[in-house]
């Protein structure tokens, strides 16, 4: 039998493989950063892998996945997926057993796919030069699953690109890859940036630096309100005349403006020296008894503002 012109494999259905052994080792930081490859898991993510991977291709470059392995049960199950990997220039499909699958995969229940995925991240300057006008900054958020909701976040809000500085959760672990749920491979992602100089980049590159704060001076519904009375000519709006914080900045902030937004640590919250360099703190208003909002849905809510009010029309 073969698929796309190439004989297929036959069924994997040894545990103790060296293959299988060494799929399961790119769960571990050390393998992933060796070979730069990670997993992606699940339908979901393998198929967004897989469209990623032959828009890439038919774009004359290299690929994003390097193999997929599947169940029979998978492959009969998701035709959406068996179709892409049976396009020419589709990565080598392995089919396996439920329980090589199992071996391969970092969840206790895989549902049928794992893909070995080459890392997908690109540099900064590349993607300042396309001239974003909107972007998620995580700086030093360390929990997967908050990684993982603002990349999604920002991939539905239509982002630009997730940036995400030298201390933060590494993308590529595979809980953040499937708290993406496939956003990974929708949006650039740039890693390990130093703090030092980076509000300057991004204001260079023409971006307003916006620090998600829960105490900042600036009220993002005051924000929203402002660009509402701009986009429909309505008279005066309470956030109008709300000025940023921030050195030498005499503009007031306006959402509809190419935006980058600071989001911090679950703990600590953004650095002193980054929310002071910045052009405005804002707060997500909280109207009931909770403390604060959790760093992922504070973005969702902020990333969420900003994409409105950029919108055409």
């Amino acid at each position: 039998m073969t698929v796309h012109g190439r004989p297929q494999a036959p069924l994997m259905t040894n545990t103790q493989a060296d293959r299988v052994k060494e799929v399961a080792r790119l769960a571990g930081r050390p393998s992933r950063l060796r070979r730069r490859e990670f997993l992606a898991e699940g339908p979901q993510a393998v198929r967004e892998a897989l469209r990623l991977h032959l828009e890439r291709r038919e774009g004359g470059a290299d690929g994003v996945v390097v193999d997929v392995y599947a169940t029979l049960e998978a492959l009969g199950r998701h035709d959406d997926i068996a179709g892409l990997l049976e396009q020419r220039d589709a990565p080598d499909v392995r089919r396996v057993t439920p329980d090589v699958l199992a071996a391969m995969s970092s969840t206790v229940t895989p549902q049928g796919f794992v893909a070995v995925c080459r890392f997908i991240d690109a540099p900064l300057e590349d993607v300042l030069a396309r001239a974003p006008r909107l972007v998620a900054v995580l700086v030093e958020v360390r929990d997967p699953g908050n990684a993982g909701t603002i990349i999604r976040a920002a991939d539905s809000a239509g982002a630009d690109a997730v940036i995400l500085t030298g201390a933060s959760v590494d993308p590529y672990n595979p809980k953040t890859v499937r708290s993406t749920v496939g956003s990974l491979f929708h949006l650039p992602l740039v890693l390990g940036v130093d703090l030092e100089g980076l509000t300057e980049r991004l204001g260079t590159a023409g971006l307003t630096v916006l620090a998600a704060d829960g105490y900042g001076p600036v009220d993002l519904d005051g924000l929203q309100d402002a660009s509402a009375a701009r986009r429909f000519g309505a008279a005066g709006s309470q956030g109008q005349d709300q000025e940023p914080t921030g050195p030498g900045t005499a503009a007031r902030v306006r959402l509809e403006d190419p935006s980058a937004w600071l989001f911090g640590n679950e703990a600590q919250g953004l650095p002193a020296a980054l929310t002071a360099a910045a052009d405005a703190r804002v707060a997500v208003p909280v109207y009931g008894n909770a403390e604060s909002l959790n760093v992922g849905t504070a973005a969702t809510v902020c990333l969420y503002a900003s994409a409105r009010a950029q919108r055409p029309g």
